[in-house]
């Protein structure tokens, strides 16, 4: 679990929260007309923008903001040296039997312990690589999206509160609810843009890159096990993928 994901958004609109409750009506902050236009206008948008099968995919995605870690990718590098090893005192014949948890690099062993040649290997793993960053795009994509789709629709609620309240001066008591859906729906869509849907794009985004690390750095250690380079220099090679204060001195 990310706890600095739930930290954020806790902290976040508790302040927010708080600032309303110390105001002398709390509960003149909530008008069901402008949730309706903000967030029954913006998914409805954002239906029509991307296929329902892409945003069934994106509520996954989402997920990874709050339950998921990535792997580290040290642990990954000393797997892979292990399976160097292996394949160097056996045979690469003996990596059919080994164990990982990371479905993409259990695909990749199977494919050198079958003897794929580099340059299809390569091809292999690189569509994996192009098929897993399509899907990051799209899931960062919808939520940019709708980013940008609630602040729309609550200008479109400002502006269809205005008119109400233009329409009937006349009626003095129908000038407060107008204008509260003039305004709570502009306050709805900015709350929703930048303090949900633009951070999580944001969080999926680093969750992106290194996840990307971590595959290219997989990818770049399978090709080394097929091409038979000794479990050292692959260690070596694989650490370039590491910050230097990640990096473990050689011995």
């Amino acid at each position: 679990m990310d706890i600095g994901t739930i930290i954020g958004l806790i902290a976040a609109f508790a302040v927010c929260i708080s600032a309303i409750f110390m105001g002398p009506n709390p509960m003149g902050f909530v008008d069901l007309p402008s949730m309706m236009i903000v967030l029954g206008g913006g998914l409805g948008v954002t239906t029509v923008m991307f296929p329902l099968k892409v945003l069934g995919s994106t509520v996954k995605i989402i997920g990874k903001c709050f339950f998921y870690k990535v792997d580290d990718p040290r642990a990954i590098i000393q797997e892979l040296v292990t399976f160097s090893e292996k394949a160097r005192k056996e045979s690469i014949v003996a990596l059919e039997k080994v164990q990982t948890s990371n479905k993409f690099l259990a695909r990749g062993i199977l494919l050198v312990a079958d003897g794929t040649e580099i340059s299809i290997l390569r091809g292999v793993l690189d569509i994996d690589i192009a098929v897993m960053q399509q899907r990051h795009i799209r899931g960062q994509d919808v939520l940019k999206q709708m980013g940008t789709f609630f602040p729309a629709f609550g200008m479109i609620g400002t502006l269809v509160g205005l008119v109400q309240m233009l329409a009937n001066m006349d009626d003095p008591k129908s000038v407060g609810p107008a204008m509260a859906v003039a305004i709570l729906t502009t306050l709805y869509g900015a709350i929703l843009a930048n303090m949900v849907c633009l951070p999580m794009a944001k969080k999926l985004e680093e969750r992106a890159v290194d996840e990307d690390r971590n595959i290219q750095l997989m990818k770049e250690g399978l090709i080394s096990i097929q091409k038979g380079e000794h479990p050292a220099l692959l260690k070596e090679k694989l650490q370039s993928f590491l910050p230097p204060s990640m990096r473990t001195e050689r011995k």
